[in-house]
């Protein structure tokens, strides 16, 4: 199997240059010596974009005409959606009935056809999709194209603050945290690369500690607040995963809304659950050095956040 490279990176940077915004990193002192690295103010308000434009800007052209399919619980639908827009490509976005409308009717804004189906049945739908329509598959997470577009924001870490100490990075399907982490692995390798996942959704970290890749019911990962944290890593991110996290932290639902909420209140960031893990793990970590904890997203629902800031 073979890995995405730092130079695979590099040029998903130069090709996703005029596409993709250069997030900052933001201090938070208010949390001790850490920076955050806010996706949430991407496009389309998450890292998502970053694979998505580098995986449809190597399409051949002829290839590109047939349309595009992506299934996705909400951040790589809106990400597809919108890289499909901008390149004039038709896209086909199956999404589970359960994801919040606020992605959905995000989905459906870029021109996307909007196709729900039950949980746990997003990849057959899409299957069917491409054999109806004849498109082309952009998957959310099990491509080295995705993932190398998703390094990008690890490139801009390395470049922003090379003597960067422990990075903390949410993971799902594991594209991002595979892209980032092979990317601050490559640039600065005396860096502590932490995964962090919900508790409820902790299918990573235990198969990371057996050494392989473990399976966890659909029911089991629903049951968290983060939403955009639902999935397995595939065989691909899990090699990824294996070589570039030192650690991995699970962290609880509360510690997940006491995030969201500091990111709303102390760093007037608006982050979705899924977001808010990587700063929920840093403080349950508490590292000495200086860290960047990385934003994933923003998209929640107002209804959502009205109650987790009302505490």
């Amino acid at each position: 199997m073979q890995l995405v490279t730092i130079d695979d990176i590099r040029a998903a940077a130069a090709r996703t240059r005029d596409d993709v915004l250069r997030t900052p990193l933001i201090p938070a002192a208010w949390a001790g010596k850490l920076w955050l690295k806010p996706e949430n103010l991407q496009a389309i308000g998450a890292f998502k974009v970053r694979g998505a434009f580098n995986a449809i800007a190597q399409l051949d052209s002829q290839v590109r005409t047939r349309g595009v399919v992506a299934y996705s619980s909400g951040n790589h639908a809106q990400a597809v959606a919108y890289a499909a827009a901008q390149h004039g490509v038709s896209a086909h976005i199956v999404m589970p009935e359960e994801t919040p409308g606020l992605k959905v009717d995000a989905t459906r804004a870029y021109g996307a056809d909007v196709v729900l189906c039950a949980a746990g049945q997003r990849e057959a739908v899409a299957a069917e999709v491409v054999e109806r329509t004849g498109a082309v598959l952009v998957p959310p997470f099990d491509h080295p194209d995705i993932i190398a577009g998703q390094g990008t924001a690890g490139l801009e870490i390395a470049e922003d603050l090379p003597d960067v100490e422990h990075v903390f990075i949410p993971v799902s399907g594991g594209g991002l945290a595979s892209g980032v982490g092979t990317a601050v692995k490559a640039l600065c390798p005396n860096a502590t690369v932490y995964g962090v996942e919900p508790e409820l959704a902790g299918d990573t970290a235990e198969g990371l500690r057996r050494g392989h890749r473990v399976d966890w019911s659909i029911a089991d990962r629903n049951r968290t607040i983060a939403d955009g944290l639902r999935s397995q890593p595939s065989d691909l991110t899990f090699a990824h995963l294996q070589r570039v996290l030192d650690h991995t932290v699970t962290v609880s639902e509360d510690q997940i809304r006491s995030a969201v909420r500091d990111l709303a209140l102390r760093a007037h960031l608006v982050s979705e659950p899924s977001g808010a893990v990587a700063l929920a793990g840093y403080r349950s970590v508490a590292p000495v050095g200086w860290a960047v904890a990385v934003v994933s997203g923003g998209n929640i629902e107002a209804a959502l956040l009205r109650e987790i800031l009302a505490g």
